[in-house]
């Protein structure tokens, strides 16, 4: 039985390591960056638009754990904490940060 998480914290380390391949963290990164004009669209457009948001931010993010990473995405078992890391994970990736969590979670997972 696979480990359950009870924190976003725990879930962290897990979440980082199920996105090891820089190809999954960049398509990650292509959604998450792609939900910013489909809301502003909503906003000066029409809200329609909003309903593209679970197809952009997922059809990434699932693809990418499909072909690149192969393995199952975290969101059908946690999803509030998977979107939580998501956006982190965009926000690491924009100030650089991720490659050194990729380290560090590779790390503590071979030991």
């Amino acid at each position: 039985m696979a480990k359950q998480y009870t924190s976003f914290e725990e879930f962290w380390p897990f979440y980082v390591c199920e996105h090891s391949r820089p190809m999954t963290r960049w398509l990650h990164f292509c959604g998450t960056l792609l939900l910013i004009p489909i809301v502003v669209l909503a906003v000066v457009g029409s809200a329609w638009y909003l309903l593209l948001l679970p197809f952009v931010g997922y059809g990434f993010a699932w693809v990418s754990h499909a072909f690149v990473e192969r393995n199952r995405p975290a969101t059908f078992t946690y999803p509030w904490w998977s979107l939580m890391a998501d956006f982190k994970m965009f926000f690491y990736i924009l100030t650089g940060k991720m490659s050194d969590e990729v380290t560090r979670c590779t790390q503590v997972r071979s030991e």
